[in-house]
C-alpha cells in the first residue's frame, strides 16, 4: 500500500478514503469490539435460538452479558436484555410463551436469581428471591415446573447494610479437608441442593436437603422424576467420584442411587449433564475414569436403563473424550461432542452404539450444539480467522450464521495466517501444534518468535480463534504453540504421560515446536521468547530452567516449588493421589519442583504476573520464583493484579495484561532500530 500512495496521490484520489478501507493489524481497543458468543439454546418449534453476548463496557471497567434472539432462517438477529447486569443461561419454556434467565440485577449481594420474561411483552419478572444463588436450572418437559440448583446462603456474609456500618467481620473457621477454592475463597459447609420452582402457585421445594451438593439435573419426559449426580459418603471432600441419582419431583421423596461404580459419572466439571431417553427408558451421560487417573482420565459416553443394571459405553473403543449427550426425537440416536486432535466435531452414534458418524467436523472447534423437536440445530463454531459464533447446521452439514456478532469490526482487521504442523520430540513422538505468522509476512525472513504454552495440563490448542495470538502477529512476531504431552485431544496414554513428571517429556515436546519452526525458516533463533498461564506457566518456568535459549518469558500464575505449595491451594486431592504426601514422597515433590532448587540455570529475564486472590495457583507460589530470580540478579518482575482470581477479567488489568506482556518481549526480543520492532498494534 505504501508503494502505490504516491501513484493515488497523482491521480487526485482522496487518500483518507483510502487508508480508511486498507486492513489493520489487530489493537487492544479491538478487546471492546469483540464479543463472546455462548449458550444457544432453541426455541420448541425450532423457529429462534436464544444465546449469551458479553462485551467489555469501558465506562465501567466490567464485563456486561446479555440475551440476544436470531431466528433460524438467519432473517432477525434482536438484543432482548439491556440491564447493567449480566444475564445468563437463557431458556425457553416448552411452550414458548416464556424466555427465562438468570441474573443478579438489582441485588446487593450479587447472587443470581431465576427471571422469566413473557415474549408477548412487558418487563421480565423476578420469580426467586432467595438468600442463596442460583446456579442452574431446567424446565420440565410440560413447562409446569423449574428444577433449580441452588447454593447455601453464606451464613458468614455481611448484608449492605452492615458493610455500610463497617461491621467487623466474624473469623474464618475452617474444618474441612478441602478447605479453599478459586473465586469461592475459603469453603465453610455451604452446600448446592435441588429445587422444584412451582411457575403457577410460586412455590419453591427443597428435594434434598443435606450435607452433600447435588448437580446437573434432567426432567424424564413425563415431567415426574429428575436424574442429577451428586457425590457422597462420609467426607466427600476426599473423593471425586459422582454418582448418579433419581429422585421423584416433590417434596420428602428420596433419592436412589442408579449406578454405583469407582468412577465418577457426571462429575461438574465435564460439563455434560445426563440425559433421559424419549420413551423415559435410558440416561445418556459421561463416565470418567479410575480415581487414580483424576484429570487425565478418558470421559466416556455411556447408557444406563433408569430401572437400574450396569452401564453400556456407547463409544466403546473411542480414544477420545466426549461430552454433552443429546438424544435425537426417535430415540435412535445419541449426539454428542467429541474432542479429537485440535478439533472439537458434532457426532452421533445410535442408541445401541455401533459406528459412528460425523455430524459436523473440519478444522474448527465445536464448543455447543442445541437440537429442536422438529430437526433443526444449532451450533456455537469457532475457526482460527473466526471468533465463536452461532450458526443453523443444514442436514447436508453446511452452516447459516446467526448471531454474526463480530462480523462487522473483523472486516477491517488483518489477521496473522495459522498453521497446523506436526513434530517429532526427541523419543519420537508426534506433537501437534499451530504457527502463526506476523501481519505482512514476507517469505524468506526470520521473525521474533513466541512459544505460547497452554493450561490444564489437560486441555489443548485448537482450531479456534485466539486474540493472544492475533496480539503478537499484529506486532511483528511469529507464534508458535504445541499440545505437549498431557494435552487432551490425543487420548489416554497421550495425556497420562506426564503423571508426576511434571516438565520432562512435556519441556522435549515444545521445545520440538520451535526447532520446528527454527527449521522452516520463519523463527529467528536469536530472538526466542516463552510464556503462559496456570499450567502454561508452570511449564514456562521448567522451560526455561531446562533450556537457556530464550531471551524472554512470561510466567502467569504459575508454581515451581511445588512441595511448599502443598495444601495452599484447591488441589489437595489431586496432589496426595498423583504425587502422595511430602512426607512419604519428598524425592517426586522435589522431582516436579525443578526449576525451583535449579533456579541458578535460569538466565531469562522473566516477567511474573498473577492475581491477588488466585486460589487456584496462589500467588505464594509466583512470589517464591520472582524472589528466587531476583536473588539470583536475573531481570525479572513481578505484577499482581488486585481483587483477581485465576482468570484475569476485569477488562483495564486484561488489557494492562497484553501491554505489559508485549512491553515485556519487545525489550529483550526486539532491540531498538529493529526493522520489525513496530509496536502499532499495542495501543
Amino acid at each position: 500500500m505504501k508503494n502505490l500512495l504516491p501513484f493515488f496521490a497523482a491521480l487526485g484520489l482522496p487518500l483518507a478514503s483510502l487508508a480508511q478501507t486498507a486492513p489493520r493489524p489487530l489493537n487492544l481497543t479491538d478487546l471492546a469490539r469483540m464479543r463472546d458468543v455462548a449458550d444457544p439454546n432453541l426455541s420448541p418449534d425450532g423457529a429462534w435460538v436464544a444465546y449469551t453476548v458479553t462485551r467489555i463496557d469501558t465506562t465501567t471497567d466490567k464485563r456486561d452479558a446479555d440475551v440476544w434472539m436470531a431466528r433460524t432462517d438467519g432473517s432477525q438477529n434482536l438484543r432482548v436484555t439491556t440491564n447493567p447486569a449480566s444475564e445468563s443461561r437463557p431458556r425457553f419454556s416448552p411452550d414458548g410463551k416464556y424466555l427465562s434467565f438468570l441474573s443478579g440485577r438489582n441485588e446487593d449481594d450479587g447472587n443470581a436469581q431465576l427471571w422469566l420474561l413473557n415474549r408477548a411483552g412487558g418487563e421480565a419478572e423476578k420469580v426467586t428471591k432467595l438468600k442463596g444463588s442460583v446456579s442452574d436450572y431446567i424446565w420440565s418437559p410440560d413447562g409446569k415446573r423449574i428444577a433449580l440448583i441452588i447454593r447455601d446462603a453464606d451464613p458468614d456474609s455481611l448484608t449492605a447494610a452492615q458493610k455500610a456500618k463497617k461491621k467487623t467481620a466474624p473469623p474464618i473457621v475452617i474444618d474441612r479437608f478441602q478447605f479453599k477454592k478459586d473465586v469461592d475463597g475459603y469453603l465453610n459447609n455451604q452446600r448446592q441442593h435441588l429445587y422444584v420452582f412451582d411457575v403457577a402457585t410460586r412455590r419453591l421445594s427443597n428435594l434434598t436437603p443435606g450435607q452433600y451438593d447435588e448437580n446437573l439435573p434432567a426432567w424424564s419426559p413425563d415431567s415426574k422424576q429428575l436424574v442429577f449426580s451428586s457425590k457422597r459418603g462420609p467426607d466427600p471432600d476426599r473423593h471425586d467420584n459422582y454418582d448418579l441419582f433419581i429422585i421423584n419431583a416433590q417434596a420428602g421423596a428420596t433419592a436412589r442411587l442408579l449406578l454405583a461404580t469407582d468412577v465418577p459419572e457426571s462429575a461438574p466439571n465435564y460439563g455434560s449433564r445426563p440425559a433421559f431417553s424419549p420413551d423415559g427408558r435410558h440416561i445418556a451421560f459421561v463416565q470418567g475414569g479410575p480415581k487414580e487417573q483424576l484429570v487425565y482420565a478418558l470421559h466416556q459416553l455411556m447408557v444406563v436403563d433408569v430401572a437400574g443394571g450396569p452401564a453400556r459405553a456407547l463409544t466403546a473403543g473411542l480414544d477420545r473424550n466426549t461430552t454433552q449427550p443429546q438424544w435425537s426425537a426417535d430415540g435412535k440416536s445419541v449426539y454428542f461432542l467429541l474432542e479429537d486432535d485440535r478439533a472439537e466435531s458434532l457426532m452421533r452414534v445410535g442408541a445401541s452404539g455401533g459406528k459412528i458418524e460425523k455430524v459436523l467436523a473440519g478444522p474448527r472447534q465445536v464448543g455447543d450444539f442445541d437440537m429442536a423437536s422438529k430437526g433443526t440445530t444449532v451450533v456455537l463454531s469457532s475457526q482460527p480467522q473466526q471468533p465463536t459464533e452461532v450458526f443453523a447446521l443444514d442436514k447436508k452439514g453446511g452452516l447459516l450464521p446467526l448471531s454474526k456478532q463480530n462480523d462487522a469490526w473483523l472486516k477491517g482487521v488483518s489477521l496473522g495466517a495459522v498453521e497446523p504442523m506436526q513434530a517429532k520430540s526427541k523419543d519420537g513422538t508426534l506433537v501437534s501444534g499451530f504457527t502463526v505468522k506476523p501481519v505482512g509476512y514476507q517469505a524468506g525472513r526470520k521473525y521474533p518468535t513466541i512459544l505460547r504454552i497452554h493450561g490444564g495440563p489437560v486441555s489443548q490448542f485448537g482450531y479456534g480463534f485466539a486474540f493472544e495470538w492475533q496480539y503478537f502477529a499484529a506486532n511483528g512476531y511469529a507464534v508458535v504453540v504445541a499440545n505437549p504431552r498431557g494435552s487432551s485431544g490425543r487420548g489416554l496414554e497421550y495425556s497420562k504421560a506426564i503423571y508426576a513428571d511434571w516438565g520432562n517429556k512435556d519441556t522435549d515436546d515444545v521445545l520440538a515446536v520451535v526447532d520446528y519452526a527454527v527449521a522452516q525458516g520463519l523463527a529467528d533463533p536469536d530472538r526466542l521468547g516463552v510464556g503462559g498461564w496456570s499450567y502454561g506457566g508452570i511449564m514456562t518456568d521448567q522451560v526455561i530452567a531446562r533450556d537457556q535459549r530464550f531471551k524472554a518469558a512470561v510466567s502467569g500464575a504459575s508454581i515451581a516449588n511445588v512441595l511448599a505449595g502443598y495444601g495452599t491451594d484447591q488441589y489437595i486431592r489431586d496432589y496426595e493421589t498423583e504425587l502422595g504426601t511430602p512426607w512419604k514422597n519428598p524425592d517426586v515433590y522435589m522431582r516436579v519442583s525443578y526449576p525451583f532448587f535449579h533456579a541458578d540455570k535460569i538466565k531469562t529475564p522473566t516477567l511474573f504476573v498473577c492475581g491477588e486472590k488466585d486460589f487456584n495457583v496462589p500467588l505464594l507460589n509466583t512470589e517464591q520464583m520472582y524472589q528466587a530470580l531476583k536473588s539470583l540478579n536475573v531481570p525479572t518482575q513481578l505484577v499482581i493484579y488486585p481483587g483477581q482470581f485465576h482468570g484475569v477479567t476485569t477488562p483495564s488489568y486484561v488489557k494492562d495484561r497484553y501491554v505489559r506482556y508485549l512491553g515485556w518481549y519487545n525489550k529483550y526480543l526486539m532491540p531498538k532500530g529493529s526493522a520489525m520492532g513496530s509496536t502499532a498494534g499495542g495501543q
